[in-house]
């Protein structure tokens, strides 16, 4: 038998689960539109909204808003996950114990991931720095 958790609604769509890819992703999926058919409607290439939803790269303020639209949730939901948006995929935010076991893991490298590029950030900022002091 399947271990179901039905103590605690799971957040699937919020800022530590899910980022704003997947959330467009999920919300054309939805919507029932393809890749293609939601570029189209947004006057992007298909290329354009996969990069926004694999997460490497993010529409401009005016694309944002139309997709917004188009997706019938709201701006702060595809951003933050927070607000209008979609509702998690099982009813009452049952999510098997192994599942979760693996969305929490998922969650903790996520943090770590983020921490790493903070540390990489500033380690360049003193780079640049230290080379900029030595060229003078």
């Amino acid at each position: 038998m399947t271990d179901v958790n039905t103590d605690t609604q799971f957040d699937w769509f919020g800022p530590d689960t899910a980022t704003f890819g997947d959330r467009v992703a999920a919300a054309r999926e939805a919507a029932g539109m393809t890749q293609a058919q939601l570029a189209r409607r947004l006057g992007v290439k298909k290329a354009t909204l996969q990069a926004w939803e694999d997460d490497m790269a993010e529409p401009r303020a005016n694309k944002l808003q139309m997709l917004s639209g188009l997706l019938n949730v709201s701006i702060p939901w595809l951003l933050t996950g927070e607000g209008e948006g979609m509702h998690a995929p099982l009813e009452d935010g049952e999510v098997r114990q192994d599942c979760r076991a693996v969305l929490e893991e998922l969650r903790e490298v996520r943090t770590e991931l983020r921490a790493n590029v903070d540390r990489v950030a500033r380690l360049e900022k003193k780079l640049r720095r230290l080379l900029s002091e030595q060229g003078q």
